[in-house]
C-alpha cells in the first residue's frame, strides 16, 4: 500500500471559512499555539493529521524511531518509500505535515522523551500529547509536564480498545493513577515494532487503523481543548481531565469514567520555578559550568543533580571484578555492553555499575562536557547552592530558532 500521493496540499487561509462556525473555537489562538506530540505510530499519525488539518501553527515532533513496512497499514503520514529507506519518523511526518499545511512550523526532533528532550523547550508547549506504547515513557512525560507545569493529553490502544486521558499539573498526575504492579513494570518497555512481530508471528495484528483514528480523534480534540481556556473556564467546553475515555470496538461500545489522581505527596507534581536563563550550553564543559555558575550565584558549593539519569563511568564484573570503562549516562550502557566483545554475552545482571548521580566539585572528570553526561540540549538544570536551589535553562535553543522566532511572530 503506497499512499505517497494521496494528502492534499491546501495554500488558502487555514480553516477562515470554516472552524469559525463553531461558536466556540478560535482560529487565532490555534495559529499561534505551539504543540509538542510524542510519538508517531499510528496514534501519532493520527493526532498529527488531524492538528494540521485543524490549523496548529507550531508542531513539536517526538520519536527515536525509523518508519518499518508493518507501520504503513495503519500510518497515513507514511508512504512505502518511507520504509524502503528506512526514514526517521519524525522526518517523514514533518513533510507530509508541512504538504497538508504550508503554514505550518514543524520541528522534528529524533530522540527519546525519557533523555533526549530539554526542559527548556517543553516548558514553551501550550499543550503536549503523547502517543506512546509504554509506562515508562508516560511516567517520564508525565514528570517533564508537571516540571515545566504544561498540560498533557495520553492515549493507548491495544487491539480493539483505546483509552484517552488528560493530565493537568496541580489537577491530575498520571504516576499518582499507577497501581503496585504498574509501578514495578515502569522500566519495562516493548517497542510498539516489537509488539508487531510478535503479533505477526502468532498471526494476530496489534491493532487496527480505526481504533488509532478514533483514540488519535479524541486525543486531538482535547488537545484544541486546552488551547481554549477561556471556554473550558466559562463551562462551554469540558475537559477529560480526571476522567478517561474508553471505546471498545469490538462490541462498539464506549464510556467516560472517573478516573483521577493527585497525591499531594508525590514527588513527581515538583514544579521547576523560577528558571533562569543563561548563555551556558550542552557544548562546555563540566568544570567550566560550575566555575561560570558559582562567579552568577556569588556561591562557592555549586551542584547540579541529574534528575533524570545518572552517569556511569565504570562497571565491575561480579565474577572476577574487572573493571570496564564506559563513560556513558546508564540509559546508553545497555548497548555499549552489547557490543563490547567482552562483555557482550553477560547480561546487566552480571554487572556492577558505578554511577554518579551530582556533578560538583568533586566530579572526577570535569573535562567532560554537559552532553557527554547525558544532559540534553536546552535542558533546566536543577543546581544545589548553600543559598538554596536554583533552575538554570541552557541556551541551545539556537537550533530552534526559526521555530521559536516564527511562534513569537
Amino acid at each position: 500500500m503506497d499512499n505517497d500521493n494521496t494528502i492534499p496540499t491546501i495554500a488558502t487561509a487555514w480553516g477562515a471559512d470554516v472552524f469559525p462556525l463553531l461558536s466556540w473555537f478560535r482560529q487565532g489562538r490555534l495559529d499561534r499555539a505551539c504543540v509538542m506530540v510524542v510519538g508517531c505510530g499510528a496514534l501519532g499519525n493520527e493526532v498529527l493529521k488531524n492538528l494540521a488539518l485543524f490549523g496548529v501553527g507550531h508542531l513539536a515532533v517526538v520519536d527515536f524511531d525509523s518508519v518499518e513496512p508493518s507501520n504503513l497499514t495503519r500510518s497515513i503520514l507514511f508512504g512505502r518509500a518511507d520504509a524502503e529507506a528506512r526514514r526517521a519518523k519524525v522526518d517523514a511526518v514533518a513533510a507530509r505535515i508541512r504538504a497538508i499545511n504550508p503554514a505550518i512550523e514543524v520541528l522534528p526532533l529524533r530522540g527519546d522523551i525519557c533523555h533526549d528532550v530539554g526542559l527548556g523547550l517543553l516548558r514553551r508547549m501550550d499543550v503536549v500529547v503523547g502517543c506512546v506504547d509504554n509506562r515508562w515513557a508516560r511516567y517520564c512525560l508525565n514528570r517533564l509536564c508537571m516540571r515545566a507545569g504544561v498540560a498533557w493529553v495520553d492515549g493507548g490502544i491495544d487491539g480493539l480498545e483505546g483509552t484517552a486521558r488528560v493530565f493537568m499539573p496541580g489537577r491530575n498526575c498520571y504516576a499518582c493513577t499507577l497501581g503496585p504492579e504498574a509501578l514495578k513494570d515502569l522500566s519495562y518497555r516493548l517497542s510498539c515494532s516489537s509488539v508487531v512481530r510478535r503479533n505477526e508471528a502468532a498471526g494476530r495484528a496489534p491493532t487496527t487503523p480505526v481504533i488509532a483514528s478514533v483514540i488519535g480523534a479524541v486525543q486531538a480534540q482535547e488537545a484544541v481543548k486546552l488551547l481554549h481556556p477561556d471556554q473550558l473556564a466559562s463551562g462551554e467546553l469540558t475537559s477529560l481531565c480526571g476522567r478517561m475515555f474508553y471505546y471498545e470496538g469490538q462490541h462498539c461500545t464506549s464510556r467516560v469514567v472517573e478516573f483521577a489522581g493527585y497525591d499531594d505527596g508525590c514527588p513527581e507534581h515538583e514544579r521547576w520555578q523560577p528558571v533562569e536563563e543563561t548563555d551556558l550550553d550542552t557544548g562546555q564543559t563540566v568544570g567550566e559550568v560550575l566555575e561560570s555558575l558559582s562567579a552568577r550565584f556569588g556561591c562557592r558549593r555549586v551542584e547540579i543533580h541529574l534528575r533524570n539519569h545518572c552517569f556511569v563511568d565504570y562497571l565491575l564484573t561480579r565474577r572476577d571484578e574487572r573493571r570496564v570503562e564506559v563513560m556513558l549516562p546508564d540509559y546508553a550502557v545497555g548497548r555499549r555492553v552489547e557490543e563490547d566483545p567482552v562483555l557482550g554475552g553477560l547480561p546487566l545482571h552480571a554487572l556492577y555499575q558505578h554511577e554518579l548521580k551530582t556533578l560538583g566539585p568533586d566530579f572526577p572528570y570535569p573535562e567532560l562536557t554537559l552532553a557527554r553526561v547525558g544532559i540534553p540540549p536546552w535542558d533546566v538544570l536543577h543546581v544545589d547552592t548553600e543559598l538554596g536551589v536554583r533552575y538554570v535553562e541552557l541556551a541551545d535553543e539556537r537550533a530552534y530558532s526559526t521555530f521559536l522566532y516564527s511562534q513569537q511572530t
